[in-house]
């Protein structure tokens, strides 16, 4: 890693304490590259330095008080954070209520939607065409729900950037809180070069909303609210994510559990991955359970490190999360973060599957 130019972290607590200290966070931010890692400041420019050097990370600079909980609960026992969280089933049990939901699942919409996110030239959380993006994506959101006058559809607006993230949420009869998530936001190398994010990650935010309008036209309910979350400022690191994270924690909002998904688009294998680190693993074990249950795809699991996607932000809240994705990191798309990401590279057939396998995990986590 390249630290020349940069200012060492001086410690959090001086982010909130010196006037000096804000204004040089306007430029520079607190990014970490592990646990064990303090955080040093960079520039958004260095912060694409990491990823092109394939170095993921966490900007930490508006979530201190989430990072600061979650390396606390990192020094308790297993057994300690599991007594507050509410058990998982151990196997899906509602497939004749899944059943027809997932055979409404169609490509037909996916296709549209994939075509209309590409039209941008990117959709850089800082670029020329970030704010325009956000607004396509609330419209969208707003469209899909609008079958069901129950749901509402909001923006979650974040402090240091200007495109928001957007929640649908699906009212249930309890308390609980079920998520589903992808980011929206794409890269090419900066916030300018062309960057169409067709796999990353129009296809995993295409699959969610697949999803969305099956269970909005049915107007599904279920005992757990279904929160829908398309997050911006997954290229800067985790930065949306972490943000409504964080906004939830200090809630207090009880969320059973999240299932994020991060490039669907392309696998020459043919699988559908269940990554096994930076989540739970109760939850990902279900997770895994459902694979033959709702798709026709082969189970495979992978690992993909520090910051790899925003089920880390949901982990470092103390959620219960799962990551499901195209392929393993070995296979999967060679294409993103650049202006190859296309269209052309997509398998929709396999976004089907993940949609279909999203429709399935909704309606099991109603009842968690």
């Amino acid at each position: 890693m390249v630290r020349s130019n940069r200012l060492v972290a001086l410690g959090a607590a001086l982010l909130h304490s010196t006037s000096l200290f804000v204004a040089a966070a306007d430029e520079f931010r607190l990014v970490k590259t592990s646990d064990e890692d303090a955080g040093t400041w960079m520039t958004e420019e260095q912060k694409w330095d990491l990823t092109a050097q394939g170095i993921r990370f966490i900007d930490i600079t508006d979530t201190i008080e989430l990072e600061d909980e979650y390396l606390a609960r990192l020094n308790t026992s297993l057994e300690t954070r599991e007594l507050s969280r509410r058990a998982i089933p151990s196997s899906p049990s509602h497939q004749s209520e899944a059943a027809p939901l997932v055979a409404a699942a169609t490509q037909t919409n996916m296709k549209t939607w994939a075509n209309a996110m590409v039209a941008y030239r990117n959709r850089h959380y800082k670029g020329s065409y970030a704010t325009q993006a956000a607004t396509w994506m609330f419209n969208t959101v707003k469209s899909v729900a609008s079958a069901n006058t129950a749901i509402t559809v909001s923006q979650f607006t974040h402090s240091s950037y200007d495109q928001p993230s957007v929640i649908a949420k699906i009212p249930g009869t309890g308390s609980g809180v079920v998520v589903v998530s992808a980011h929206y936001d794409s890269t090419g190398g900066s916030t300018t070069s062309v960057g169409p994010g067709a796999d990353d990650n129009a296809s995993g935010v295409v699959v969610i909303l697949e999803a969305l309008r099956v269970l909005a036209a049915a107007k599904y309910k279920g005992p757990n609210t279904l929160e829908f979350h398309f997050y911006s400022g997954e290229e800067g690191g985790l930065l949306g994510s972490r943000d409504v994270m964080q906004s939830y924690k200090r809630a207090g909002t009880d969320i059973r559990a999240v299932l994020n998904q991060d490039m669907t688009g392309y696998s020459p294998n043919n699988v559908i991955a269940v990554y096994t680190d930076y989540v739970d693993a109760t939850l990902t074990s279900f997770c895994q359970k459902l694979v033959p249950v709702y798709t026709s795809l082969k189970l495979v699991t992978d690992r993909c490190g520090y910051g790899c996607s925003d089920h880390a932000s949901a982990n470092t809240a103390g959620y219960r999360a799962a990551y499901v994705c195209e392929d393993t990191m070995a296979d999967s798309s060679p294409y993103i973060h650049s202006s190859r990401d296309t269209i052309s590279t997509l398998s929709f057939p396999h976004m089907l599957e993940h949609a279909k396998y999203t429709i399935g995990f909704l309606v099991e986590g109603a009842y968690f």
